[in-house]
């Protein structure tokens, strides 16, 4: 075996170990740029093997992050959802994991409804509101609306799920991820969950599980080189 045969299948068992899993693409970066797909897999794989997250906990996040309307990387999430179940969650912690991203886009809805709120404030002579309370605003203007929201955000979650804290740090995950990064949703539920006990580790570790999804575009990339040859 020559020293560069070698050398890529020590990259080759640094990802798995780092990263858990091996695909195609992963061959074609291995032959073009080893270097970058090392350097890939110790980034990626930094958080979930420093932070103080459980593996349950970790791989729940991931199954979120993948589940995102704003991602929707079934592969990834095939990946995750299994090693979840295989680690300890339950399917109770899954459907915990798929309920808040039912709900991901109400941060969004109640900060447009924040904004017309403002902007008719200031052509009618109509109280202004500020972001806290664009639900009442919502409340007043569409009760049912506001109520259906209400229920899906709070009723529901299983007793034998996720914790309030858990429920959390999914939550901030989901707002700092760059696919869908929503600094004021995720500002209120970084506020929330030091109110309810979680650690600046354990917060700074849901933040940076987003971060190495942006590889999935290199992934496609080379995929896509791939049918070029």
């Amino acid at each position: 075996m020559s020293e560069q045969d070698l050398m890529r299948d020590q990259i080759r068992n640094e990802f798995e170990r780092e990263r858990g899993y091996w695909r195609p693409w992963n061959d074609t970066l291995l032959r073009e740029r080893p270097n970058f797909l090392q350097n890939y897999a110790r980034y990626a794989g930094h958080p979930a093997r420093t932070g103080p997250l459980s593996e349950r906990m970790i791989e729940l996040i991931y199954v979120g992050l993948d589940a995102s309307s704003s991602h929707l990387f079934e592969a990834g999430l095939r990946v995750h959802m299994e090693k979840a179940l295989k680690v300890g969650a339950s399917r109770q912690d899954i459907f915990d994991v798929l309920h808040l991203v039912a709900g991901q886009g109400i941060e969004c809805t109640l900060q447009g409804i924040e904004i017309l709120a403002e902007e008719i404030s200031q052509t009618q002579d109509v109280k202004n509101v500020s972001g806290e309370s664009a639900f009442d605003w919502l409340a007043w203007n569409d009760p049912s609306y506001a109520e259906l929201t209400h229920s899906l955000m709070s009723d529901g979650f299983s007793t034998e799920g996720l914790s309030p804290a858990e429920r959390c740090l999914v939550q901030i995950a989901l707002h700092a991820c760059f696919t869908a990064f929503n600094p004021k949703a995720l500002r209120e539920h970084i506020r929330k969950g030091i109110e309810i006990g979680l650690s600046s580790a354990q917060t700074l570790q849901s933040i940076q599980l987003g971060a190495h999804l942006s590889v999935h575009g290199t992934a496609l990339g080379a995929q896509v080189f791939e049918t070029l040859n």
